[in-house]
């Protein structure tokens, strides 16, 4: 019975168990031998509760930088302290461990849908699909899914819902922190854009220095903050407030830029063939 025993998802445990080792095995040196991999606050990570743990960051590619998360996580539930030396932490890694994605991006593939498995929330964007602007109601059974998860374990969440930086924070992840109270816990993540592509598969340039910061929880009045205040308390933890533009070079600003415009016009192409 224990061998079919399945999340509130209904996902089975033991496969999902199999499919974090085995993509844990396939990616391990993406973070630790083709680049390497910065670890701050690994103490944090242990000394969080079970469940009802909200994790929010910047976002710089669809998959790598989760796959980091369950990486570094796992390791320092497992005893390392800010690294992901030996393999061993997988054997048994953390199976409530979920992150939200776009449903659409989940659809693609049969490895889209296979890290689906293993532990996607995947929720229709109220704003985007397919490229293109939308504008739709948010799903109740989205929030009802994320809720799920954070009352099973931690959701891992990138309010920005974008790739590209310093974009405005999604109010409704402000609404669930609202509603449901989590723990909320910033991470701040760098390097990932220069290492692989926009969807986190491929490795773009190796030797690059990642860097993933887990800050302490924030302390959040849930009951009488708003939701634009919570919003901007996210915006400085993650480091996406309009104010660090002023402290980036105008060299890196440039090129981010003109990495967005050929990605614009590398879409536009595609719509039009």
């Amino acid at each position: 019975m224990g061998l079919f025993k399945r999340n509130p998802f209904g996902h089975i445990l033991f496969l999902k168990r199999w499919l974090i080792r085995i993509a844990g095995m396939m990616t391990h040196a993406r973070y630790k031998r083709f680049n390497t991999l910065e670890i701050e606050g690994s103490q944090i990570i242990r000394d969080l509760p079970e469940t009802n743990v909200l994790f929010v960051s910047n976002h710089q590619t669809y998959f790598a930088d989760v796959v980091a998360m369950f990486h570094v996580f796992n390791a320092s539930l497992k005893g390392r302290d800010d690294n992901i030396k030996n393999l061993g932490y997988l054997w048994n890694p953390k199976l409530n461990i979920y992150y939200v994605a776009a449903k659409e991006t989940m659809k693609k593939s049969l490895l889209t849908k296979i890290l689906a498995y293993a532990g996607s929330i995947s929720i229709e964007r109220t704003w985007r699909a397919d490229g293109q602007d939308v504008n739709r109601q948010v799903k109740f059974s989205d929030i009802s899914n994320i809720a799920k998860a954070l009352d099973d374990g931690w959701v891992i969440t990138f309010p920005q819902g974008t790739t590209t930086p310093w974009k405005p924070l999604r109010k409704g992840t402000a609404h669930i922190i609202k509603r449901y109270k989590p723990v909320v816990v910033p991470v701040v993540i760098d390097g990932f854009r220069r290492s692989f592509d926009k969807k986190g598969l491929r490795v773009k340039k190796k030797g690059i220095l990642q860097s993933m910061q887990i800050k302490q929880p924030l302390d959040i009045d849930y009951d009488n903050e708003s939701i634009d205040a919570i919003l901007e308390k996210l915006e400085y933890a993650i480091e996406q407030h309009p104010s660090f533009l002023k402290v980036i070079p105008k060299e890196e600003l440039l090129a981010y830029e003109a990495e967005n415009e050929k990605r614009r016009y590398s879409y536009k192409g595609k719509i039009g063939g």
